[in-house]
């Protein structure tokens, strides 16, 4: 350790705690006390480029403990992302490039959006799950195209939260040896000792998990720390797990180990008491950085470019050599052809019978399989059950990464932050499948990649009361309304198979958002009307028969044949209605007034709604003159029939709502 190494440790200290200190807002207490952790790993053991941030084969670094971002915001300043001195001074504030939490997509060198706890944890397995799975698939003798490391840092925080220990038991037996978990031990917490509610040897629950276990005893010792991350990389079957002693605050006086430094400013007679204690330079003066801290930086950085060049050799070579591979390549990095799949008559076939919507699901993976090789996915140990698994593909293990079905195991929360992690790594597209009542423990995660814009798949099988026996805690009510709400979400319940390979296309050539397919476990008919219209999200499926129609019926998923029936039960009253099936209220949204004009005509006021869930939402298209058949309460526990009939989702039911409201329009 140099004299220099030191000073551009505190280089980050004192930028950090400027950055919070101007904000009058932010938590400068893990960047004083992981500074050196930091800039240990990213000066010496970590493969990056700031000129270059989306290099493939850079090593991934994300910081798990988000609200400690002056730390990685100062980092990226320093190792030249074009992160600025203004920037920085802009911490927190509206439209800059620093926010309070890292975001990714937003600050250039940003990995993923991190701030809840844990979160982070699970990403990072996610992005060593997907580098093995392509260092699997591509890499040959002497080309190791694919070879870099994920490196995590979080705090006592992130090890609390149950997500960590999901994602850290499936790294652990899936043996991820290039994923390094740097754990900022400082063991405090807001509200005081972590002692208050955290006392188990997390060393040893690392170890029962399969990392190899690492301890440095001085947070400040960079060389202790060097030797650590290079024994950690050293180790080929396990991941590894470094603690490292810190002290949160480390540097000022009054805040140093205590909880107070957490989550506010420090003042600005201790950020000057901090900057003395430092040995810093110009002590008042606010965001100075000595010009041969900027050199030394740009020194270090030159190592990162020189990395992507040689790698940039190597791919070339690569490319000249194995054209096969390169093609392929190509084929994984490339937007999905959403032209091609919509004209690919074989993509939209199906049985003409009934089937649950889950096993049509099934079918549209199998066909994606081969159409998209950089698909991969699995279920929270429910494959049989949600029809999730891809014949022939293989499975994703220790013994083999190039396998595409992934066993999550019974970790939803895990799954779905690992999903982002691996979407975010770029070069896979990813989907994840369990019932849909449990997309409640997939929530703040699926919230995460609609919060990034990427678009993870969700298959959540098993939707609303016809899931029958297993009775209300497996019968979803509220979720429907839960993910609706959510932005940046496409909520895609089909009716039969046509809107279950709209929803899968809708999904498979998405860039930007999430889709949520919420499929059925009973089998619903194929229905005549039905087509590619549902990629608008609400489409005309049984017209009225004349074009002064009495009311509208609007339902969704396994309630749009019901509607149909209903119809035809009006129709013999002379009760003329159309049926309008809206498998995803979000993309009909987004269609313009014209369509959805054509679709839901403002001067037909008489509308009923028809959806085995929670109503919460429908009010926007019956308004105030019509209904809503739904859920007013919790499932039972019997077979679906019986349960549709004791509920009210008959066609005998429908059509009396439907005429009743049909009466007050008159």
């Amino acid at each position: 350790m140099t004299n220099m190494d030191t000073t551009c440790v505190n280089a980050i200290r004192v930028l950090a705690a400027d950055a919070v200190q101007k904000a009058k807002s932010g938590h400068p207490g893990l960047p004083l006390g992981a500074a050196p952790m930091a800039y240990e790993l990213w000066a010496n053991h970590m493969s990056h480029n700031g000129r270059n941030p989306q290099w493939e084969n850079r090593d991934r670094f994300i910081l798990s403990g988000g609200h400690g971002s002056t730390l990685l915001y100062s980092l990226l300043h320093f190792f030249g992302y074009g992160l600025t001195m203004e920037d920085m001074k802009q911490f927190r504030q509206d439209g800059s490039l620093t926010p309070g939490h890292p975001e990714y997509g937003h600050t250039k060198g940003v990995e993923a959006t991190t701030g809840p706890l844990g979160a982070g944890m699970g990403m990072a397995v996610g992005m060593a799950m997907a580098e093995a799975h392509l260092a699997a698939k591509f890499n040959r003798p002497g080309f190791p195209i694919v070879d870099h490391y994920t490196f995590v840092l979080g705090g006592d925080g992130c090890m609390m939260e149950g997500i960590s220990s999901e994602a850290f038991s499936l790294a652990g037996t899936l043996g991820l040896s290039k994923l390094i978990v740097l754990y900022d031990s400082n063991r405090i917490s807001i509200e005081g000792s972590t002692d208050l509610a955290f006392t188990e040897d997390v060393q040893k629950r690392m170890e029962a998990f399969g990392f190899q276990t690492l301890v440095v005893e001085d947070g400040n010792d960079l060389e202790a720390i060097g030797r650590a991350i290079e024994e950690a990389k050293a180790d080929k079957e396990h991941p590894s797990f470094i603690t490292i002693r810190t002290e949160i605050g480390y540097g000022c006086p009054a805040k140093q180990g205590k909880a107070s430094a957490h989550g506010e400013p420090l003042g600005e007679e201790n950020v000057k008491a901090l900057k003395e204690t430092l040995g810093w330079p110009k002590p008042e003066e606010t965001f100075y950085i000595p010009d041969e801290v900027y050199a030394h930086y740009a020194e270090l950085a030159k190592k990162g470019a020189a990395a992507e060049e040689e790698w940039n050799k190597l791919f070339a070579d690569y490319c000249a050599k194995f054209p096969e591979e390169k093609e392929l390549w190509d084929k994984y990095h490339a937007k999905v052809n959403g032209d091609a799949l919509l004209k690919d008559a074989s993509f939209w076939a199906y049985e003409d019978k009934p089937q649950a919507t889950r096993a049509i699901s099934g079918t549209m993976i199998n066909r994606l399989k081969d159409l998209l090789p950089q698909l991969v996915g699995g279920s929270a140990d429910l494959a049989p059950s949600n029809k999730t698994e891809m014949k022939g593909a293989g499975d994703f293990s220790k013994a083999d990464y190039a396998g595409r079905n992934i066993h999550f195991g019974v970790r939803e929360f895990a799954m779905a932050a690992i999903a982002n992690g691996i979407t975010l790594h770029g070069g896979l597209r990813a989907y994840i499948g369990t019932f849909f009542v449990f997309s409640d423990y997939l929530k703040p995660m699926m919230r995460l990649a609609a919060l990034m814009k990427i678009p993870v798949t969700y298959v959540l099988t098993h939707d609303s009361i016809g899931v029958g026996e297993d009775g209300p805690t497996h019968e979803p009510i509220e979720q429907l309304a839960m993910l609706r709400a959510t932005p940046n979400v496409n909520v895609f319940r089909p009716a039969d198979a046509t809107e279950t390979a709209a929803g899968w296309y809708l999904a498979a050539t998405s860039e930007t958002t999430p889709t949520a397919l919420v499929l059925t476990r009973q089998n619903l008919p194929q229905l005549a009307g039905s087509g590619k219209e549902a990629l608008k999200g609400a489409y005309v499926i049984s017209d009225a028969k004349k074009q002064d129609m009495d009311g509208i019926l609007i339902a969704t998923g396994s309630e749009v044949s019901l509607a149909i029936e209903a119809q035809e039960e009006l129709a013999k009253e002379g009760i003329d209605v159309r049926v309008v099936s809206m498998p995803c209220m979000d993309i009909f949204a987004q269609q313009d007034e014209a369509y959805r004009e054509s679709i839901l005509p403002k001067k037909v006021r008489a509308r009923v709604a028809v959806e085995a869930g929670g109503g919460f939402g429908w009010s926007r298209y019956v308004g105030l003159d019509g209904a809503v058949v739904d859920m007013r309460g919790f499932g039972a526990s019997a077979p679906a029939a019986v349960l549709f009939k004791k509920f009210g989702f008959t066609k005998e039911h429908v059509a009396e709502v439907m005429r009743d409201v049909v009466k007050k329009n008159k």
